[in-house]
């Protein structure tokens, strides 16, 4: 049995389409079970899912009304049936071939976690300096922009590196999870970001310092969607404070990292891999200097929020967010 985990929270339209993608599975239906983690809707969420359940045999819709995305991936894991965990983003479709090929990979008793690719669904025609930012972006197999979650890697079925398994798309033996003390904090709302942490980051470190086996598949692959408040350079400001958090967080939570460090993988993260740089037009170069613009800001306040708040100082240091 796999166990398909999808947070979400007032997406209710965007839920709709992934729960969709899943009846196309090449997988048959009684050989995973679908598990929607509601933190704390307010729209129609719970009909959304109630609709579907005729069509998902093992559909379930599971409330969990504290906030944060750890909260639902853990409730996830408490609540699965399955030895594996496929996590995924509300805004994902999902190919068809996705999970049989989680399914077969997992029968390799040596594999921990696997990935694919995240392919991005425009809703609407992505403005020319976003094309641009995508187009341009390189890695040594493929292409990235981390910011917007989209991934395409080339070749076949070969080991990676877990950083290259993101959280819309990320499948892990539930064992492992445990062994690694489960996510860190992520998908915090906007007035509880200074209890933002690393996320999936911490279980991704975990794997490589424990020397477990990470795959890539082509195939294990989804859709990930990129809504217009996205294609904005005011998102990729927003998204770099987020990130900024998250490595102020790292850097406090694991002494042995430098500021100096995390800064430059913070920018390495985003955009490092940008190609031909000079070639951007204005546009795109503004939307980088808005991310890490974001990103000093956000780094700044987490920091601040440590020394002055009792309560951040404990939370950067619990032993697990279970």
């Amino acid at each position: 049995m796999i166990s398909v985990v999808i947070p979400t929270r007032n997406r209710a339209d965007l839920l709709s389409s992934a729960i969709q993608s899943l009846f196309s599975q090449t997988l048959g239906k009684n050989r995973f079970e679908t598990l929607i983690i509601d933190n704390g809707s307010t729209d129609h969420t719970k009909e959304v899912v109630s609709q579907y359940k005729n069509q998902l045999p093992n559909l379930r819709y599971i409330h969990a009304s504290e906030p944060g995305l750890h909260i639902g991936r853990h409730r996830g894991m408490r609540e699965a049936k399955g030895d594996v965990l496929v996590f995924a983003d509300d805004d994902i479709e999902a190919t068809p071939a996705w999970l049989e090929s989680y399914h077969r990979l997992f029968s390799d008793s040596q594999v921990a976690m696997v990935g694919g690719n995240n392919f991005p669904l425009f809703i609407q025609p992505p403005p020319n300096w976003l094309k641009c930012l995508w187009e341009h972006s390189r890695l040594k197999s493929g292409r990235a922009l981390p910011a917007l979650s989209i991934l395409h890697l080339k070749g076949g079925l070969r080991e990676c590196s877990p950083y290259r398994v993101w959280g819309c798309n990320f499948a892990i033996r539930k064992s492992v999870l445990a062994e690694a003390g489960g996510f860190h904090p992520d998908g915090m709302p906007r007035q509880l970001i200074r209890y933002r942490g690393d996320g999936e980051t911490h279980v991704s470190r975990y794997i490589i310092e424990n020397g477990l086996k990470c795959i890539f598949h082509p195939e294990a692959s989804v859709y990930h969607k990129v809504t217009p408040e996205r294609m904005t350079h005011s998102y990729f400001r927003q998204r770099g404070y987020s990130q900024g958090v998250s490595d102020s967080y790292t850097a406090l939570r694991n002494r042995d990292i430098s500021q100096k460090n995390l800064i430059r993988c913070a920018v390495v993260w985003a955009w490092h891999q940008l190609k031909d740089r000079i070639c951007l037009s204005a546009e795109a170069r503004q939307a980088l200097n808005e991310f890490k613009r974001g990103h000093r800001e956000g780094y700044a306040y987490h920091q601040n929020c440590y020394k002055t708040d009792p309560e951040i100082h404990a939370w950067v240091h619990k032993a697990d967010y279970f």
